[in-house]
């Protein structure tokens, strides 16, 4: 089984800087590309990062030069580091990881539960 834990959320004021913390249960090195999702109220689950096993990240273009994905393998952790951050980025934070399977020729989805950050005055 595969077991992803966010933490790191909470209530921050605009222009603030949160850091989110994904620890898996198991070597992050199996999996394709760890990733950081995000659901705003009224709005469909999206990506915002994505760092693949070869450490190259990708970002959606509202947190470009706002946010630093970036991952330890020691630590079976991925981080997101979230800077300037603003109102529009309240959102509940989902970790993904993306695991490949060879015997469907698919990516296989693993979510954690979710970590609200709040930017608020």
């Amino acid at each position: 089984q595969v077991q992803l834990v966010e933490s790191g959320g909470g209530l921050v004021q605009p222009g603030g800087s949160l850091r989110l913390s994904c620890a898996a249960s198991g070597s992050i090195t199996r999996f394709n590309t760890m990733a950081w999702y995000r659901q705003r109220p009224g709005k469909e689950r999206e990506l915002v990062a994505g760092i693949t096993r070869g450490d190259i990240p990708n970002y959606a273009d509202s947190v470009k030069g706002r946010f630093l994905i970036s991952r330890q393998n020691a630590k079976n952790t991925v981080f997101l580091q979230m800077n300037s951050l603003k109102p529009e980025d309240t959102a509940v934070y989902y970790c993904n990881a993306k695991l490949w399977k060879p015997v469907i020729s698919a990516e296989t989805d693993y979510w954690g539960q979710g970590t609200q950050v709040t930017v608020s005055s």
